[in-house]
């Protein structure tokens, strides 16, 4: 059975920018073993453990998810929308979404003419999001109007499924499952007594360009960071591992090295894992990572940065699947990283 936390993190919908309500289940959680909460301009919840330690470890995981955004109310009621982060267009049909409303949420669903109205062209071609729309149900521009506003967010519905061999499949598992990684650790982090301070931060708006984390790293200034996110697994059909490695649900998390991988995080993440017998995969990275690692990486003068990364099918659709095994592995080994750093760990390569 998934976990508790996990469950509210992937039910409750945020997108880059309509955070809010993640970023309340992550500070209720943390409240009994935290030391200092801190909800900065941008949204990012900051949670530190040892205030006073001298070295700084920073946890970092985005709660955003993507999204769509009012753009457009029409004469007949229907919403018009523009994404929020990389859509596949094709995805986009048919889904069940929810509007983020001043009066709450309100379900919605995304459509196109049906196929019997298509002409041949229409039917060989990828719609552009100018050709759909979401329905509401409105029967007027009025009632849409009196319900929604321009700017308001919209989401697919979350549907959180348990499938075989502790799988797991819904909306949002980029990154909420991240986040739930990094509380976690903190969690037994906190139980562990740390030598060091360690801070974990629910970062806001990297589906649109690492924004949050660009903001809090600045904030916390740390001198080591663990960025976590998923990464595409290559156990399904269609994707050459001889192109992108062998990446396999609940084979572990993935420990990365290359450009985002400060080589002493790297030796001592895979040490730890060792030591604690928790299995974990290697993938290799030749650029900079399009997530937060890239941008907590060069904060200020620069920090020593690793990327553990969770293996995910399907990504930005609304039926990502994880194993709940490869989260659970990745909270321990991070746990086991921040408490073996000590205020004279070096990581000058």
């Amino acid at each position: 059975m998934a976990d508790e936390l996990l469950k509210k993190l992937l039910e409750t919908p945020g997108t880059s920018g309509g955070e809010q309500e993640v970023q309340k289940q992550v500070r209720a959680f943390v409240g009994d073993f935290a030391d200092d909460i801190t909800t900065d301009v941008h949204g990012n919840v900051i949670v530190t453990v040892n205030p006073s330690g001298k070295k700084t470890i920073l946890l970092d995981a985005h709660c955003d998810q993507i999204g769509l955004i009012v753009r457009h109310i029409d004469s007949k009621g229907f919403l018009r929308v523009n994404p929020v982060g990389g859509w596949d267009m094709q995805i986009l049909l048919g889904q069940r979404v929810i509007v983020h409303s001043n009066s709450g949420y309100l379900p919605g669903i995304i459509a196109r003419k049906p196929i019997h109205l298509l002409d041949p062209e229409e039917r060989r071609t990828v719609p552009k999001m100018k050709d759909l729309w979401v329905d509401i149900g409105a029967a007027s521009e009025q009632e849409a109007r009196e319900l929604v506003r321009v700017g308001d967010f919209v989401t697919p519905e979350p549907c959180l499924r348990e499938l075989r061999n502790g799988r797991l499949s819904g909306v949002a598992m980029d990154d909420r499952c991240g986040v739930w990684v990094i509380l976690k650790a903190l969690q037994k982090v906190a139980a562990g007594n740390p030598s060091v301070r360690v801070v974990a931060v629910s970062a806001v708006q990297e589906e649109i360009g690492l924004r949050g984390a660009t903001t809090s790293s600045w904030t916390v200034d740390p001198d080591v960071a663990i960025a976590v996110d998923v990464t595409h697994a290559t156990d399904c059909p269609g994707i050459d591992q001889n192109e992108f490695g062998r990446i396999e649900i609940g084979g572990g998390p993935v420990v990365v090295r290359g450009a985002n991988a400060n080589p002493v995080v790297f030796e001592m993440l895979t040490q730890e894992a060792g030591k604690a017998e928790i299995p974990v995969q290697i993938n290799a990275l030749g650029y900079p990572a399009s997530n937060d690692g890239a941008a907590v990486q060069l904060t200020r003068g620069g920090c020593a940065a690793g990327l553990v990364t969770l293996p995910n099918r399907y990504m930005h659709s609304p039926v990502e699947l994880v194993a709940e095994s490869d989260l659970q592995n990745a909270a321990d080994l991070i746990a086991a990283f921040c408490l073996a750093v000590t205020p004279e760990t070096s990581f000058i390569p």
